[in-house]
């Protein structure tokens, strides 16, 4: 079963490089509620993504940083580095680079999710789940992702994000 409400992911090829969060911060009540359990930090995440929102998607990190990893498949390197040799099969990155991207980005942006596991123990959750990243309609990239979440004084905010990348031919 798909679930198209959860916002995690980007296509490789359009990831842009050296970003800032954007300049109006969500209100400290939305903050709250976007934050006050997994599933309401998964489904804003969703909304800030679909809304090019910046603001809102940058407050459901951790302030400190956050691990932000992309592996290609073995079959997505072989492929990229006949292409464009050089290319990295494991890319870090930050939570800001999608923010800018997101924020920035005139398409309609719209992932899909499925099979999504939330385990935790209340203090510290990890999501997992397959997902396809569409922009426009058309699939750019699939795979499946993980998020690291922990509950801090001010609520839940994920500190990490890893996922493999699958660019889909268009």
């Amino acid at each position: 079963m798909q679930h198209r409400w959860l916002g995690f992911s980007f296509s490789l090829l359009l990831l842009p490089f050296c970003a800032s969060a954007q300049s109006v911060s969500p209100s400290t009540d939305q903050v709250a509620q976007d934050t006050v359990d997994v599933e309401h930090l998964m489904a804003a995440y969703h909304q800030a993504v679909e809304a090019h929102d910046g603001a809102r998607l940058s407050a459901l990190f951790i302030p400190q940083g956050s691990a932000w990893l992309n592996v290609l498949s073995d079959a997505a390197y072989a492929h990229l580095r006949a292409v464009k040799p050089g290319v990295q099969k494991v890319k870090v990155g930050s939570y800001q680079d999608f923010v800018k991207f997101v924020s920035q980005s005139k398409s309609h942006i719209d992932p899909e999710h499925g099979h999504v596991s939330v385990q935790g123990d209340g203090t510290v959750a990890t999501v997992y789940f397959d997902y396809v990243f569409n922009i426009d309609g058309k699939p750019t990239n699939k795979g499946f992702e993980t998020w690291q979440l922990i509950k801090g004084e001010d609520g839940w905010r994920i500190a990490a994000i890893t996922y493999s990348s699958n660019p889909v031919n268009r």
